[in-house]
């Protein structure tokens, strides 16, 4: 299977705060919010989620395309994403402005407060997802990330021009949009990818109930943090897989793109859904034990071993013979 992942390419700013965020807010109060965090920790790391399910995906043996944009201070990057065994002909470098940033503040119950700048990411909408198809002989899946809005809704109309399926991932960048926008990034999606939050979110934004979302997507990935993950299909019975259980949580940041490339991973090996997540879900406990996004360090035999703690031997056995052929 030949999977594009289009989003952002980003530089990490990411930050710790010794107490809890909740306990900082009040409730009378929150229309007109002031706060400064004086975090203990930084920790500057190569990011973005395009990238970071690219990492993903090339070392779990997938060879994929990344598509988006970058700055001119993209070289000693890009050349990292390569030895991952990432695609990244198709990046466009700006000539003139940097990498996006991702500031990211973590608090002890691992809770986040996140802002984005743009950077380079604003020129993602210049690409063109044909150029890509044809480039690489034909996709079979594209994965539509947070990214440039307008780029976000370019690519999605041009996979559904040229037949290819789509992965709806709009994540963080609901916030940005409208009501007609998102229903155009999730309608027909071969895939949908939320989180918890986002799952209500992306209802309200749409206007859409559960299950008229639902009857335009193939699958919605419901991602629930410790909770593990929820997979609706039209007319099925919920699944829902456990996570894969760690004493060793540092940073969350990156963990919910490592359970898409490991979930991706799954469906290139054509493995069940259910298979698929919990590949998904041990890859994201690999990612939570580490700082960074990328910085996590994959050895196939750990992951088996954790997936036959977590969901038998079985389930070890049918991923094993995958990721070995893969390997």
């Amino acid at each position: 299977m030949r999977i594009a992942v289009a989003g952002s390419i980003a530089t990490d700013h990411l930050m710790v705060f010794p107490g809890r965020f909740a306990e900082q807010l009040i409730a009378e109060a929150v229309e007109r919010v002031s706060l400064s965090f004086l975090a203990d920790r930084l920790e500057v790391r190569e990011g973005g989620v395009g990238a970071n399910i690219c990492v993903g995906l090339g070392r779990l043996g997938i060879r994929p395309v990344l598509v988006g944009a970058a700055g001119i201070d993209f070289a000693g990057y890009g050349n990292r994403l390569r030895r991952s065994g990432v695609d990244i002909e198709s990046v466009r470098v700006s000539e003139t402005l940097h990498t996006a940033r991702f500031v990211c503040t973590t608090d002890e119950d691992q809770n986040q407060i996140a802002t984005v700048y743009a950077g380079a990411m604003a020129e993602a909408r210049q690409i063109d997802l044909a150029e890509v198809h044809r480039r690489v002989g034909g996709l079979d899946l594209v994965v539509i990330g947070a990214d440039d809005p307008d780029a976000m809704l370019r690519h999605t109309a041009t996979a559904h021009t040229l037949g290819v399926r789509v992965a709806a991932d709009p994540s963080q960048q609901l916030a940005r949009l409208d009501e007609d926008q998102t229903r155009q990034l999730i309608d027909g999606a071969h895939l949908l990818f939320t989180n918890e939050y986002e799952q209500a979110l992306l209802l309200e934004r749409t206007g859409w109930t559960r299950e008229e979302v639902l009857s335009r997507v193939g699958a919605w990935l419901v991602t629930r943090g410790a909770d593990g993950v929820s997979i609706l299909v039209a007319g099925r019975e919920q699944q829902d897989v456990p996570a894969v259980s760690t004493d060793h949580a540092v940073d969350p940041t990156g963990v919910g793109d490592a359970f898409r490339a490991g979930f991706l991973a799954g469906l290139a090996w054509k493995l069940p859904y259910d298979r698929a997540a919990q590949i998904g879900c041990a890859l994201a406990t690999v990612v939570i034990e580490t700082v960074g996004t990328q910085e996590y360090k994959l050895l196939p035999t750990d992951l088996l071993t954790r997936i036959d703690h977590a969901y038998g031997h079985v389930a070890a056995l049918a991923i094993g013979s995958r990721l070995a052929d893969a390997s």
